[in-house]
């Protein structure tokens, strides 16, 4: 998942800001997201899932797949996210890192990363309320060449619901 502010594509939704603004590797219920310039874009406001979602792991690109062994053309986030902004005239020249939504990445006491099975289940979700005018861009996960999908792609389901905008957003 990746997020910009909708009127200042330069903003961000950043990793790196959100987990130095937490002091934690991944974010719980009630904690901000936050962008390149240190302000909250959004809240993690519900999640039914055990709470497993990745704020380290570069999001999949052709390079990645062709280090796997994969086809040059593989699908991979990076392409997705391109795509679903260029109808939003965004144009990106890097890919930032994303929020990895019900990714199962633990790292563990010598330092080194496990990609792992997700430990989320059918139906779980996340629930974000946006802060600022935000453009969010979804992918799901194509990764087939390691186990973080547990052998198995699938979609995502997005609900979007505007609530009221007479007051001021919710803090973090």
């Amino acid at each position: 998942m990746w997020a910009l502010h909708m009127h200042d594509h330069d903003e961000w939704l950043s990793m790196e800001h959100t987990r130095t603004s937490l002091v934690k590797l991944t974010p719980s219920i009630g904690d901000g997201l936050y962008s390149t310039r240190r302000r909250p874009l959004m809240t993690l406001t519900a999640d039914t899932s055990p709470g497993a979602h990745d704020t380290l792991i570069a999001a999949c690109d052709s390079e990645r797949y062709r280090q796997l062994g994969g086809t040059p053309d593989h699908p991979n986030c990076a392409e997705n996210l391109r795509r679903a902004l260029a109808p939003h005239g965004v144009r990106v020249t890097r890919t930032p890192s994303p929020l990895n939504l019900f990714m199962n990445i633990p790292w563990l006491p010598d330092g080194t990363l496990e990609f792992l099975p997700s430990t989320a289940r059918a139906g779980d979700r996340v629930t974000f309320t946006a802060l600022v005018d935000t453009l969010v861009v979804l992918s799901a996960c194509p990764m087939d060449l390691n186990p973080i999908n547990g052998g198995r792609l699938g979609s995502i389901g997005l609900e979007i619901s505007q609530g009221d905008r007479g007051g001021p957003p919710p803090g973090p």
